[in-house]
């Protein structure tokens, strides 16, 4: 998961559209599962946390692994989808969650 504010002057649904475009190719390449844009309602949330959430789903760490090892390529198209998104946010927050119990905790 990652928290985050918009950059001042950002257009919230010029964002969405860029999300969507880099974690779908992301998707498309199969290097991750999906993922879901959130923004907070009300101002209702924990103090500290952006008002913005993507939730990035991934079958295992491996499939996380090969995700990041795209984006640290820094080229080609992958750097451009990456860059239209990171250059849009601040304060980002990362946090790895897994569901629980999982098939190691089950039985």
């Amino acid at each position: 998961m990652i928290w985050f504010e918009l950059r001042s002057g950002v257009h919230d649904l010029d964002f969405v559209d860029a999300v969507d475009a880099w974690l779908g190719h992301l998707a498309a390449e199969r290097l991750i599962e999906g993922h879901t844009l959130a923004r907070r309602k009300l101002g209702f949330g924990p103090d500290g946390l952006g008002d913005w959430l993507i939730d990035i789903r991934t079958r295992d760490l491996a499939q996380l692994e090969s995700a990041f090892q795209r984006a640290a390529t820094r080229t080609g198209e992958a750097e451009a989808l990456h860059s239209a998104v990171f250059t849009k946010v601040e304060r980002p927050q990362f946090g790895l969650y897994r569901d629980f119990p999982d098939a190691v905790r089950r039985g």
